[in-house]
Order: structure tokens, then C-alpha cells, then sequence
């Protein structure tokens, strides 16, 4: 979500989310069949995109933590 229209690299998301190469490749695969996210061959190295439908997913899923939150809901 941060990364906006430019994507970042599987090294970038790997690192921000301190997990391995091949578990964020996994993970990529995963949410690009779900086509919330894209990856685009960019030069030499290829970037992930989200799309309209990961963006929607991203901001009901993050009402659904706040509601849980004011309700003091476990999960």
C-alpha cells in the first residue's frame, strides 16, 4: 500500500516485512492469483503493484480491525 503506483521489489517488501526471499515470493504468488497485487518486469528487476481490488480488500479489512478495536474483540 505504501509503495503507490511505483511497486516495490520483492528485496524491498522482504525486508520491510522481515521475512525471507522465498516466503514473500510464495506470499506474491498467492495474492497475485487473488489479483491483488501485479507484477510488472521493470528494466531488469520486476516490481508488484497492488490493484483497485487489493486496495479495496486493504481498507475493509482495515475497518474490520478498528471495529474489532472498539469492541475490544479478540481474534
Amino acid at each position: 500500500m505504501n509503495a503507490g503506483l511505483e511497486g516495490l521489489m520483492i528485496s524491498e517488501i522482504a525486508c520491510s516485512a522481515n521475512l525471507s526471499h522465498r516466503s514473500v515470493t510464495a506470499n506474491c504468488q498467492k495474492l497475485i492469483d487473488a489479483a491483488m497485487i501485479r507484477s510488472v518486469k521493470n528494466g531488469r528487476t520486476r516490481v508488484y503493484i497492488i490493484t483497485e481490488k487489493g486496495i479495496r480488500f486493504f481498507r475493509e479489512f482495515q475497518e474490520f480491525q478498528d471495529t474489532v478495536k472498539e469492541l475490544n474483540i479478540r481474534y
